[in-house]
């Protein structure tokens, strides 16, 4: 731009000042005239100068619009000469099989390469270097991006990106040097990227990243940290590509030091006069050896015990004093609460859908309180648990003019909550299963739940409508109302030709007692009817001649659940325990029925989970009356003993129709082990399993001898399409009529 100035001026503008009869453009062929007059430093009737004519050309040249720009003086007039910058029309992608072109048109517009936008060839040469720079983060090192320009109409052009994207570069060989104390191999374990194995189409974790490698670096020194070398380093990090840009080693040294013994910890600063209150948050143990975690987890507890007081800036820092002679280090706690502050205001922001008052019920912080560290945490996760948004943040802001006061920002980020559903699945119990359903979790941004479910399997089907408001009250009592319609035959039964039929209703309350207690109550009201004659079960022939083909049951609903795991799906740590019991006592069906369970899962080995699941069932009729048959518990397959048939176990009918039974216990053990060649995947695990239990009928007794057990291995997968889990099996403790099946699997389930 510079040079076109210098040119020109030694043309154009050397000339005596002058009044301005007129001012004429030439060359526009789309923009508007309006943009160049606005850019020049002089109207009709001022004055012109070589200074002002310099400073037209920069303003011009500024706007990105022009290729060229040349002033011309014919007498007082001055005539604005300018060659337009072509405008991209459209833009392609040819050869693109790693990204959408949504993605990479998004990307090449954050460098202003878009419809619409000028065009230059400098913009071009970005906007290819741009394009091997996403393709780069993928792994492909041997891409090469070609630009075609297509002129067009009207000063406009067509650009065109051919890419030939090559193979993805893989991870051959990653080595570790200078550690003494663990295995290279140890160490290699840790990390997220690995060599390439057999697996690698699954995990992808041979594809190259500086950001997982810095994962790893961290993962790496965090490893050490927590092992008591307390000066450990990462020398360097050498990576090296083939010439072909097909293969890529990483090489990492290390310097590991010595390992160091916590010998004391001691508090420095300011504690509001309350180290008793401080003391038995400290989780550093002493004689250990130093364990960044525990130090970590301390000034976090320590940060979080101030804001309980209001002080939202207060700072805890460790620095530990090290004795190299003989390995020791002393962890001081230096505190600085700094000021107590206010909450003056509560804000949300990214909800475009979503009531703010869905998300503000949700909140335990209030407005003109005390800043509380911990009901802040809380109500960050409570909002998180709705499931309505894919992220959830609080900040906290200084307010101007103020020190004792900061306002609270909620940034969420909303995600689809509607969900259809149109699918077909198979087990080896229900064979051929269909299912559809239309499930809205946030209905026209109110938090409420609505769904409409039907499903076909051998065994049952069943047509379902239910609506959940988290608030029906202002305290947070949810309510549910599902109405429904089942047909059911039990399993294995060999009369193709009667059906049990069930519609209802039922209404369902939560009283939140705790923050992670609830208690449920409701009833509801459904009518059975025995349908058909032929090979009609004796069991159901009974109890249709004691209570007519139709009966009706009035149940009432109490319940407890806690759940306290750290996944719904692959948890590794944590605890659900639930209690649910129908009570029937004013209808033709009058029983009680409990079910009982608790999980608890342990991580006691890195990458290994020992999941543990106990279940009790019971039930028994009341007022005389027998325990419906169509109510009972069944066992045997996937969820409760594996290596038997699915609902075998129990009472079986005179016809060979499986019952179940109004007692029920199911015990399963399983260890989860990281897949060979997934890393640190937790969605593609295998395991080890020992099931025991049984179902039990009125008359039956419950012995020991009457438990049925097994053994086996599997695998389970967290698919796109929901859990799966395929076990092999081998009974170990059984009868010589049970039906053995040794190899099951089954979708969406967690035992």
């Amino acid at each position: 731009m510079l040079l076109a100035i210098g040119v020109l001026g030694a043309n154009a503008w050397a000339v005596e000042p002058f009044q301005l009869s007129d001012i004429r453009v030439e060359g526009l062929q789309r923009i508007d005239a309006g943009t160049v007059f606005a850019s020049l430093p002089f109207r009709i009737g001022d004055s012109y100068t070589d200074e002002k004519g310099v400073a037209a050309l920069r303003a011009l040249f500024g706007t990105g619009l022009f290729k060229d720009v040349r002033i011309q003086i014919a007498g007082s007039v001055v005539v604005v000469v300018v060659e337009e910058r072509s405008i991209i029309s459209a833009i392609d992608f040819v050869g693109t099989k790693e990204f959408e072109k949504d993605v990479l048109i998004k990307a090449l517009a954050d460098f202003g390469v878009g419809e619409g936008q000028p065009f230059d060839n400098a913009l071009a040469d970005r906007a290819e270097q741009e394009l091997k720079r996403q393709y780069l983060t993928r792994g492909l090192y041997g891409v090469e991006v070609t630009t075609t320009v297509t002129p067009q109409e009207r000063n406009r052009v067509n650009v065109t990106f051919n890419v030939v994207e090559g193979s993805v570069a893989r991870i051959s060989e990653i080595r570790v040097l200078g550690s003494r104390a663990y295995s290279e191999s140890e160490l290699k374990g840790l990390f997220a990227l690995a060599e390439t194995g057999w697996l690698s189409f699954y995990t992808k974790a041979d594809r190259y990243s500086r950001t997982k490698l810095n994962a790893d670096l961290e993962t790496l020194k965090a490893w050490y940290l927590n092992r008591g070398y307390l000066e450990f380093n990462i020398d360097s990090t050498q990576i090296a590509i083939s010439p072909d840009k097909q293969d890529i080693s990483i090489t990492i040294n290390i310097r590991e030091g010595q390992s160091y013994t916590v010998t004391a910890v001691k508090l420095q600063g300011e504690y509001l006069a309350k180290d008793d209150e401080f003391k038995p948050l400290v989780t550093i143990k002493l004689g250990q050896v130093y364990r960044a975690e525990e130090v970590a987890a301390t000034t976090k507890a320590f940060t979080e015990k101030f804001g309980n007081f209001g002080y939202a800036f207060a700072r805890v820092d460790a620095r530990p004093d090290i004795d190299r002679a003989n390995g020791h280090v002393e962890i001081v706690l230096q505190a600085d609460p700094q000021r107590r502050v206010y909450v003056r205001h509560i804000n949300v922001a990214g909800n475009t859908k979503t009531r703010d008052e869905v998300v503000r019920r949700e909140f335990r912080q209030f407005e003109s309180s005390w800043y509380d560290g911990p009901k802040i945490k809380l109500s960050r996760d409570r909002v998180d648990r709705l499931g309505f948004f894919s992220d959830v943040t609080v900040d906290n802001t200084e307010v101007p003019g103020t020190s004792d006061q900061v306002d609270l920002t909620l940034t969420i980020t909303e995600k689809p909550t509607g969900n259809i559903l149109l699918g077909a699945g198979f087990s080896s119990a229900e064979k051929v299963t269909l299912t559809a359903s239309i499930k809205q979790d946030n209905v026209f941004g109110t938090g409420n739940y609505l769904g409409i479910e039907f499903n076909t399997s051998k065994s049952q089907q069943t047509v379902a409508l239910s609506t959940v408001d988290p608030y029906f009250t202002e305290d947070g009592i949810s309510r549910a109302i599902s109405v429904f319609y089942r047909t059911a035959q039990p399993i294995n039964s060999q009369g193709e030709d009667y059906k049990l039929i069930t519609p209802g209703v039922t209404t369902r309350f939560g009283v939140p007692f705790t923050e992670y207690d609830t208690v449920f109550f409701g009833i509801g009201v459904e009518q059975t009817e025995i349908q058909g004659t032929n090979n009609l079960p004796s069991s159901f022939f009974r109890y249709r001649q004691l209570f007519g083909p139709k009966s009706t049951a009035i149940p009432v609903t109490i319940g407890w659940s806690r759940d306290g795991r750290d996944s719904a799906i692959a948890p590794t740590t944590g605890r659900l325990a639930r209690v649910d019991v129908d009570v029937s006592f004013l209808a033709d069906q009058r029983y009680v029925r409990t079910d009982l369970q608790i999980q608890q899962y342990f991580t006691p080995i890195r990458r290994i989970t020992l999941g543990i699941n106990a279940e009790l069932g019971y039930g028994s009729g009341l007022g005389n009356k027998p325990f419906p048959i169509f109510k009972n518990f069944f066992g045997g397959g996937l969820g409760t003993v594996r290596g038997f048939d699915q609902g075998s176990l129990g009472q079986v009918d005179n016809l060979g129709a499986y019952l179940g039974g109004n007692r029920r216990l199911n015990v399963n053990s399983e260890l989860y082990l990281p897949f060979p060649g997934t890393g640190n995947d937790r969605t593609l695990r295998w395991f080890t399993y020992l099931d025991f239990g049984n179902v039990w009928g009125v008359d039956d007794k419950l012995t020991f001898d009457s438990l049925r057990a097994s053994v086996g291995i599997g695998f389970s997968w967290v698919s796109p399409v929901g859990p799966i889990k395929l076990s092999y099996g081998k009974p170990i403790k059984f009868e010589p009529t049970d039906r053995i099946e040794r190899i099951q699997f089954q979708l969406g389930t967690a035992f």
